[in-house]
């Protein structure tokens, strides 16, 4: 358990800009298996109905920002998430380009606990999307007051962060803003813990990147800005390619 004990005074407003990536080919798994426009909408109707109901206070919001909050069961825990029965969390970052390197570094993971699944051979599309998050129920765990207060950067064990994220809820938290222990550069994280906390209910920008994934090395390519940028896999986060 961590050290802090929450109370209301704890929290401070947070508002700004969060970015979340996402795979761009979300609509694509469908439209390889049907003929028509038509024929994807009766299919993607039907898969919607075998899922669980999108929580009430998320319901006024784009799917993209109430998807995390919508099955409440997961098999294994993330920083401010338990396994099992569980709320979600919408994971996001200040800069898209922490966005980014949160991504890849899930999908390495991924990668690295199932060796037989091969990489893919071509670089695979993501959208970053930007969400207006609004809240006076934000705790900020890079602030002095709450800095030294529990391991919050361990790179696996999430102890302190979910024993924190269970007290945050229980006294009305929506929000945790914490560092990156994931981007190659230093990088500021936000949980959202509750759908209240989007000031916005869709997207307020976009950007279209291209991660392509080999070993040792992963290349992100941002269509938008533009840029590129190279990552090597370090112990517990990326690292610039020399």
């Amino acid at each position: 358990m961590p050290s802090v004990r929450l109370s209301e005074g704890d929290f401070a407003p947070y508002q700004g800009g969060v970015w979340r990536v996402i795979e761009g080919q979300f609509r694509s798994a469908t439209m390889r298996i049907v003929d028509t426009d038509a024929e994807q909408a009766v299919l993607e109707q039907v898969l919607e109905a075998s899922k669980p109901p999108v929580p009430e206070e998320c319901r006024h919001l784009d799917y993209q920002f109430w998807l995390p909050f919508r099955y409440g069961c997961y098999p294994r825990a993330s920083r401010f998430r338990r396994a099992g029965p569980t709320p979600g969390v919408w994971y996001g970052a200040e800069a898209p380009l922490t966005a980014i390197c949160e991504t890849i570094w899930g999908k390495l993971a991924f990668f690295a606990a199932s060796p037989g699944t091969a990489l893919p051979r071509r670089p695979i599309e993501h959208t970053a999307v930007r969400a207006r998050i609004k809240t006076p129920f934000a705790l900020d765990l890079t602030a002095g007051h709450m800095r030294d207060r529990g391991n919050w950067t361990d790179p696996d064990d999430y102890t302190d962060c979910l024993a924190l994220a269970d007290d945050a809820r229980a006294i009305g938290g929506e929000a945790i803003r914490y560092a990156s222990v994931r981007a190659a550069e230093p990088g500021i994280n936000v949980a959202v813990l509750r759908c209240a906390a989007f000031a916005q209910p869709r997207p307020v920008a976009r950007q279209t990147w291209h991660i392509l994934l080999r070993q040792g090395l992963v290349r992100a390519h941002c269509e938008t800005t533009r840029s590129s940028h190279m990552f090597v896999p370090g112990p517990s986060g990326l690292l610039p390619a020399a």
